[in-house]
């Protein structure tokens, strides 16, 4: 089972964690808002730290992590079918160097060109190591 760590009022993130939950239906992703500070301490990751991007980590071994465009691949090679996109995309001369600065760029603007949520959005499949999920 993998964490993956989003931002919770990003309109973006959340419309991509739920077209996840649509494809998985917790069968290998567990989702962490990263406004739940609680739950991410437990793993040692920071306000800072999510400022670099969502994060994808295995909850038992909390050192293996990707973050940003290496946690959209390493997510997509995970999917069924979806290691033959990513093997594609990383096989096309400068693709992972543009798809790294398009994150970056998206990453740094989604508020602007996608919008903010008045309300967190915490998933159904929650991966929860705090007492939050227990008031949920």
């Amino acid at each position: 089972m993998y964490a993956v760590i989003y931002d919770g009022t990003c309109n973006l993130c959340v419309t991509l964690v739920r077209l996840l939950e649509q494809l998985d239906q917790g069968h290998q992703f567990h989702y962490v808002p990263m406004q739940d500070e609680g739950t991410l301490s437990q793993w040692h990751i920071t306000a800072e730290d999510c400022e670099a991007g969502m994060i994808l980590l295995n909850p038992q071994q909390p050192e293996i992590r990707w973050q940003g465009s290496d946690a959209a691949e390493e997510i997509g090679r995970l999917l069924p079918l979806g290691n033959l996109f990513v093997q594609a995309y990383r096989s096309l001369p400068g693709a992972k160097t543009a798809g790294d600065g398009f994150y970056r760029f998206i990453r740094d603007h989604r508020y602007t060109l996608f919008g903010g949520r008045d309300d967190l959005y915490e998933s159904a499949y929650q991966m929860c190591e705090s007492d939050r999920c227990s008031q949920v």
